[in-house]
């Protein structure tokens, strides 16, 4: 096995490039949750920010003034380039309907849509997503008027400490708008990438089968 690795003399570097994976390239696979996997697969979820620009230009360590399109909305914010799409939505924009719970990409607590397709926010970073779609909570339904899953996971008790709630609501309206009329198997499976540590998952599974019933 070691004769197929590739071997690099020390000082003499210069032109190489390791081969694996960047730290971009892993931010953005463990940024997608369950369902939205297929769109770093397909090639769905690309740069915002094209890579020749990112190197042609440096950027940070300061604040950097940036424009993110939210819930159909341009909002101009200055973030450091290190900050998460999910530090730019709670802390700089307060949209807190998004949950920063793990941070690290483990439960979904943060799922938000870029472009149309469920991601982890804790894992993306803010000037990542410049010029996509980001649609959060805020986005889909509101008090006086409450998306059918929204009401869903109300009517059947669904939630508990509730940190959870946004990221499986984000989830499971995205499944149910690509399968309209899922099995419980089905729904199991769409989100089983969504973590509850209150236990209430049999009452999300009921309450996405009931939206379907009227989405």
């Amino acid at each position: 096995m070691d004769n197929d690795r590739q071997k690099i003399k020390p000082g003499n570097q210069s032109g190489k490039h390791k081969k694996g994976l960047s730290r971009r390239g892993f931010l953005k696979g463990a940024g997608l949750t369950t369902v939205g996997t297929v769109a770093l697969q397909t090639g769905v979820l690309g740069n915002a920010l094209p890579e020749e620009s990112l190197a042609d230009k440096s950027i940070g360590p300061d604040a950097t003034l940036i424009k993110l399109n939210v819930n159909g909305r341009l909002r101009s914010l200055a973030v450091e380039p290190r900050t998460t799409l999910a530090s730019a939505l709670r802390v700089h924009l307060q949209l807190t309907g998004t949950k920063i719970v793990c941070d690290r990409g483990a439960c979904s607590a943060c799922t938000v849509w870029v472009d149309g397709k469920p991601v982890n926010s804790c894992m993306i970073l803010a000037v990542e997503v410049v010029g996509q779609e980001i649609s959060t909570i805020e986005g889909i339904g509101s008090e006086e008027d409450l998306h059918p899953v929204q009401q869903a996971f109300i009517d059947h008790d669904a939630s508990q400490c509730g940190f959870c709630t946004p990221g499986m609501i984000m989830t499971a309206t995205h499944f149910l708008q690509n399968h309209p009329k899922p099995n419980l198997e089905e729904v199991k499976v769409a989100m089983r990438g969504n973590f509850c540590r209150c236990g209430t998952h049999p009452n999300v599974f009921k309450a996405v089968l009931s939206a379907s019933e009227k989405m």
